[in-house]
């Protein structure tokens, strides 16, 4: 009788390692994104302040965008704009992030290098930034070293513990999402004193800045009767708080005026370089002049008043020479932006200032400091350089500015433009004693000077309204008109003006692009 075989033990199946799970590896690749920004932020203090990858992406971004995108976001966000862009990239990013992060639940290493990849572009557009040298990619470099490696820490950190039943694995698990939530909140803490600690740097510049020079001339003086009493109108002279600011500069260039040069070259019978100590012993003006921005819809509020200190720009062309043949001047600013001003512009007898003042203070940093370009009768994107450092004498024939390579007029004279301030679109207005009501507005046509202003109430015939006094032909003006026994009920009040040169604004609209932006302006409005 043969002994019966010995039976085999089944196979102990191995307990299955440990996994990442999804949601938190998610988080885990989020919170990595935000070290490697936050260290480079943290970093980018000792460096350019477009070395910071997200203003540096941010830029190349706006340098490929449509202009007629560009104008929609405008017109939809106003000087909202560059915070609209920067939400905007935020929150791609941190969904870059999450899907490296949701990678590496599985696959912690190639999710790793997509990470380091993302640093790698960074640092690529950092190099395609102006003002930028190699060495401005250090702090993007160094954020992601730290990241990459902390992306794979914190996915070990959030792996599920192998045995479901562990007593402990409740507090391992809380222990390991509250390290995640730490490491997150230090990196925003970061990202954020770096924020602080250059907003405050800038102030403490401005603080220790320069005593403008007492200009050779004055500013006109506004009389009290420019400014239309009513509320709700602006002010006849903009504050620089309240000044609008349209450019391409994500963050502020950080100018140091004790290194600060300006370059004058091209077709000069010599070329020019000054210093701003230099700069500020030339004889300055002052001269009230009104800028404006092509991207400025009907109606829009992307234009400003200020009183500007500076030195004529012919005064240094003269001193340098300018050849026959030259039409145009390239002006640069230190961020590469560049602006084509035609020459007669600079050279004619109107007031176009190198400056250095706004509204008798240092001109703030967010509109050019320490110097810039004030053009009158220009739009701003063919002449209001910020940040200036060069002004290269040439030809339209021979040279592009930054906008005239993406769609926009090369000269970019000022369109005639009149718009309601007062009431605001579907704004309530309540009749005074008499049963009157009063309508307000501004109106401007740089170098021509405004002679009249025309109001259409619904469908009815044009009425004269009364114009503030005019302080210069470079000067916007202010209008209003008092409508006696107003109607209760819905109505429309429309603006037309006529130019000192007896040219009536046309009716015919257009959008802002390529030269400008056209039409009447038309507000709808409520009498109580």
């Amino acid at each position: 009788m043969s002994s019966p075989s010995p039976r085999l033990a089944p196979a102990r199946r191995s307990a299955p390692g440990p996994r990442a799970a999804p949601g938190w590896s998610a988080v885990s690749g989020v919170v990595a994104g935000l070290v490697l920004v936050a260290v480079a932020e943290l970093l980018s203090l000792a460096f350019s302040s477009s070395s910071a990858p997200f203003v540096a992406v941010g830029s190349a971004f706006v340098d490929i965008v449509p202009p007629r995108v560009k104008d929609l976001v405008i017109s939809l966000f106003g000087t909202r704009d560059k915070l609209v862009l920067f939400a905007s990239m935020s929150v791609v990013y941190a969904a870059l992030t999450a899907l490296i992060g949701r990678l590496g639940a599985t696959r912690p290493r190639p999710a790793a290098a997509l990470l380091a990849g993302l640093g790698v572009l960074a640092m690529v557009l950092v190099l395609t930034r102006a003002q930028n040298s190699v060495l401005d990619v250090v702090p993007t470099l160094l954020g992601t070293v730290v990241a990459v490696p902390t992306l794979l820490l914190l996915l070990r950190t959030v792996r599920a513990p192998a045995a479901v039943g562990d007593a402990g694995a409740a507090w391992t698990r809380r222990r390991s999402l509250l390290g995640v939530g730490a490491v997150g909140l230090l990196a925003v803490v970061a990202a954020v004193t770096a924020r602080s600690v250059t907003a405050s740097r800038e102030l403490a510049r401005r603080s220790a800045q320069y005593v403008l020079p007492a200009p050779r001339s004055t500013a006109e003086p506004v009389p009290a009767d420019a400014q239309i009493e009513l509320a709700g109108m602006p002010p006849f002279v903009t504050p620089n708080s309240e000044f609008y600011r349209i450019d391409t500069a994500l963050a502020v260039p950080r100018v140091d005026p004790t290194t600060w040069q300006l370059r004058i070259h091209g077709l000069v019978d010599q070329e020019l370089t000054m210093d701003f100590a230099q700069l500020l012993e030339e004889p300055m003006i002052e001269k009230q002049v009104t800028l404006a921005c092509v991207s400025n819809p009907v109606g829009g509020d992307l234009a400003g008043n200020a009183t500007w200190l500076g030195v004529p720009v012919r005064t240094l062309l003269e001193r340098a020479g300018v050849k026959d043949g030259a039409d145009m001047v390239l002006s640069r600013s230190i961020d590469g932006f560049t602006a084509s001003t035609p020459l007669e512009a600079l050279t004619d007898d109107r007031d176009s200032l190198i400056a250095v003042g706004m509204n008798g203070e240092p001109l703030p940093v967010q509109h050019g400091y320490p110097v810039r370009m004030v053009v009158p009768g220009l739009y701003g994107y063919v002449s209001a350089t910020k940040w200036l450092t060069e002004l290269k004498v040439t030809t339209f024939a021979e040279d592009v500015a930054y906008w005239s390579t993406r769609g926009w007029t090369e000269r970019g004279p000022i369109k005639i433009a009149s718009r309601v301030d007062v009431p605001r679109s579907f704004g309530e207005l309540s009749p005074d004693g008499e049963g009157a009501v009063m309508l307000g507005g501004t109106a401007w046509a740089q170098q021509r000077g405004i002679s009249s202003i025309e109001v259409q109430i619904d469908d009815g015939d044009w009425r004269q309204a009364e114009l503030g006094a005019e302080v210069s032909a470079d000067t916007w003006v202010q209008w209003s008109l008092r409508w006696e026994d107003a109607e209760p009920g819905d109505h429309s009040v429309t603006v037309r003006a006529t130019d000192g040169e007896g040219e009536l604004q046309t009716s015919q609209r257009a959008n802002p692009a390529p030269n400008g932006a056209s039409g009447w302006h038309t507000v709808r409005f409520s009498v109580l």
